[in-house]
């Protein structure tokens, strides 16, 4: 297919290598991530039928708004809270995600965490290195077998994340905006209430204005001084001020966070404070997984232009 026949397509995120080189041999790409020519963009963007993101992207409905001929969104990430789906919708463009492939590397990562600052592997790690040992042991730590777990979010990563915590003989019990037909875990009608019933809390719930906030200084003092937070979820979701209040005042033991408010840039209270464990927003971060959410971002755009039906679209 000669270039000019190729549907162009917008990139608003860094991505894989792997699949910007897929894009390109298949469609004019116009990357906005490394795009300083805004003269150049405006003349491209009469052009462009897709818009290509990944789950931290942003794409607003000022910028739809300068695409007169998009027609759908591939975002590269199961969440798609920067999108402005309502706007898009409106236009009958539809947007697609990437659910599913990253199910297990996110649930495996959330259980590590919460191994990770329970046992206190990094501090431990730390402790050897440092040549502490012949000083004398190690402090204890907190066993997970058999503790109460609870989980804000109970959809299909929520549920992977039990799965495992099974295998450690944990109680397991959920909040989410109602009871889930078909789980057997008990329900807790807030996060409030959830937290006061648990040892451990797992944030795995959409991101976006619904959930801004949702982990606050209630919910932490209800979790109380041996209890402790994981987030694997968004940043945005913790009230991260109230956060690192509460772990500097003992109103809660711990915390293991993937996520951050304003990523890449994490406080630096955060990272001075030993009984947090922190990573670099990366649940779903191994070889498999991200080649097998390209692969879906990319079909899902090939579905698109093939006139096939999208294989995970939003719904509205």
């Amino acid at each position: 297919m000669s270039a000019s026949a190729r549907p162009e397509v917008l990139v608003v995120a860094p991505l894989m290598p792997f699949l910007m080189e897929a894009l390109q041999r298949e469609y004019v790409v116009h990357d906005r991530t490394h795009m300083n020519d805004e003269e150049g963009f405006s003349a491209a963007a009469p052009r462009i039928r897709a818009v290509v993101a990944n789950g931290e992207a942003k794409v607003p409905r000022e910028l739809m708004q300068r695409l007169p001929a998009l027609e759908m969104i591939s975002v590269f990430g199961v969440g798609y809270d920067g999108v402005d789906v309502p706007a898009a919708h409106e236009r009958g463009v539809p947007v697609t995600n990437t659910p599913e492939v990253l199910n297990d590397d996110v649930a495996d990562l959330a259980i590590g965490l919460l191994l990770s600052i329970a046992r206190r592997i990094p501090q431990a790690d730390r402790f050897v290195r440092d040549g502490q040992w012949p000083q004398g042991p190690f402090p204890l730590s907190r066993k997970v077998s058999g503790a109460r777990l609870g989980v804000v979010g109970m959809g299909r990563i929520g549920q992977a994340i039990a799965q495992r915590a099974r295998a450690f003989g944990m109680q397991i019990a959920y909040t989410a905006r109602s009871p889930r037909a078909g789980v057997e875990y008990a329900y807790h009608p807030d996060a409030v209430a959830l937290a006061t019933a648990v040892d451990f809390l797992v944030v795995i719930t959409p991101g976006g204005a619904a959930t801004r906030g949702l982990i606050d200084a209630r919910v932490l003092e209800a979790l109380g001084p041996q209890g402790y937070l994981i987030n694997v979820a968004r940043g945005s979701v913790v009230d991260e001020p109230a956060l690192i209040a509460a772990l500097s005042k003992g109103v809660i033991a711990g915390a293991a966070l993937d996520v951050f408010a304003n990523e890449p840039t994490v406080p630096a209270e955060l990272r001075a404070m030993p009984n947090v464990v922190l990573t670099p927003h990366m649940a779903s971060g191994t070889k498999q997984t991200r080649e097998a959410m390209a692969q879906l971002t990319f079909d899902n755009l090939r579905a698109h232009f093939a006139g096939a039906p999208l294989l995970t679209p939003v719904d509205a």
